[in-house]
């Protein structure tokens, strides 16, 4: 599929299913306008469920193409969505050699770029740490790096259900609220002195930040008085 075609489809995509995850699960989401229209972004965000890249994807006001692990294609339907997204595939171990080119050609092309430095989604709905393939990538890109923070994903769809817990917004706020928090973006020069183990440190403070932000705008059951 031609980029153009790809981008096409991402917007009837994103037309469509707006609607439904905005009033089935009360999705808020703020920090648009913090991400550039043109040019290559790195978006880093927290991995709490298998709704993260639709509630990024819905967030954003650009397409990003998500970096996602070999193993989803085991699931032919998610298979063909994910090649219909242009998402780039890395082994399940880590980036191969092929897949840190994928997303450095994806970068140099001007495109944007989404990962999860975690790996894999959560298994208590906290951060985890981030994985050192991550700063290969970084050193070796020159664009803005831009934290996500999500919120209630893991609520409402954690890995142990077999499906989301939905909290419609004609309804009383349940623990099935979700948001998204869009960060300002890094450049990737605050790096250039620092070890591995200082840049993962930083840019996972960074995602963590823009979760508490996340958490702060769901919406939720009002205090008794």
């Amino acid at each position: 599929m031609s980029p153009w075609v790809a981008t096409r489809w991402w917007e009837f995509w994103k037309l469509l299913v707006f609607p439904t995850v905005s009033t089935l699960m009360s999705l808020r989401y703020s920090g648009g306008q913090h991400v550039p229209r043109t040019g290559p972004v790195l978006f880093l965000s927290n991995h709490q469920s298998f709704l993260d890249p639709v509630l990024i994807g819905l967030s954003l006001p650009r397409q990003a193409r998500f970096v996602h692990r070999q193993t989803l294609q085991n699931k032919k339907w998610l298979t063909w969505l994910m090649a219909s997204l242009r998402g780039i595939p890395i082994d399940h171990r880590g980036f191969s050699r092929e897949g840190l080119q994928a997303t450095l050609d994806a970068l140099e092309c001007g495109e944007s770029v989404a990962m999860f430095p975690e790996g894999e989604r959560t298994h208590d709905g906290l951060l985890g740490e981030f994985k050192p393939g991550i700063s290969l990538l970084i050193k070796r890109t020159k664009c803005p790096i831009i934290p996500i923070g999500i919120a209630g994903a893991f609520d409402a769809w954690p890995r142990t259900c077999k499906l989301p817990r939905l909290s419609p917004l004609f309804l009383t706020p349940s623990a099935g609220t979700v948001a998204v928090a869009i960060g300002k973006p890094i450049e990737p020069g605050r790096y250039e002195k620092s070890t591995r183990v200082e840049m993962l440190a930083d840019l996972r403070r960074e995602v963590a930040v823009q979760m508490q932000l996340a958490e702060s705008l769901r919406r939720k059951r009002r205090e008794a008085l």
